[in-house]
């Protein structure tokens, strides 16, 4: 079961680890702490296919919030010869959306993930959340609003 099941999220889950990541070891890195968290949480096996995959995407979002917090705490800064050439990149911005991110209620969270971190539309957002397409836009310029003033 544990297998099939591995088999079916894997390549949505790799995909938005790296999308958040942005690293191939810690995309993987992502996954497998996520996964081991499920095998030790029975609810998560008895949710539907795209709550399965919300459990997933939050835990590894989390779990990439936390060890960049945790690196961020633990290393110095020292720039780097990029970001001598580049002063206004920061390779902490991701991470900082992320945390924006992490104030919006669940749903909103969800639909912005599914949209501009996986490419969804909001049709495909709408059939996985059970929403209206309408619905997921509305609540799409919601939380870019709330995004916007945060910022």
């Amino acid at each position: 079961m544990e297998h099939e099941q591995y088999e079916k999220l894997f390549p949505h889950l790799w995909r938005f680890a790296l999308s958040i990541a942005r690293h191939e070891q810690e995309a993987n890195d992502l996954v497998q702490e996520a996964w081991l968290r499920a095998l030790n949480n029975e609810n998560v096996w008895t949710l539907a296919h795209h709550q399965q995959k919300a459990w997933f995407f939050k835990t590894m979002k989390r779990l990439l919030i936390d060890e960049r917090r945790k690196r961020k705490r633990d290393t110095p800064y020292e720039p780097t010869q990029h970001e001598t050439f580049f002063p206004s990149f920061n390779p902490f911005d991701n991470m900082e959306m992320m945390e924006l991110l992490g104030s919006l209620p669940e749903v909103q969270q969800t639909i912005v993930f599914q949209k501009f971190w996986l490419g969804f539309s909001s049709e495909e957002i709408g059939r996985q959340l059970s929403l209206p397409a309408s619905t997921v836009r509305s609540k799409l310029r919601t939380a870019l609003a709330k995004l916007r003033k945060q910022m």
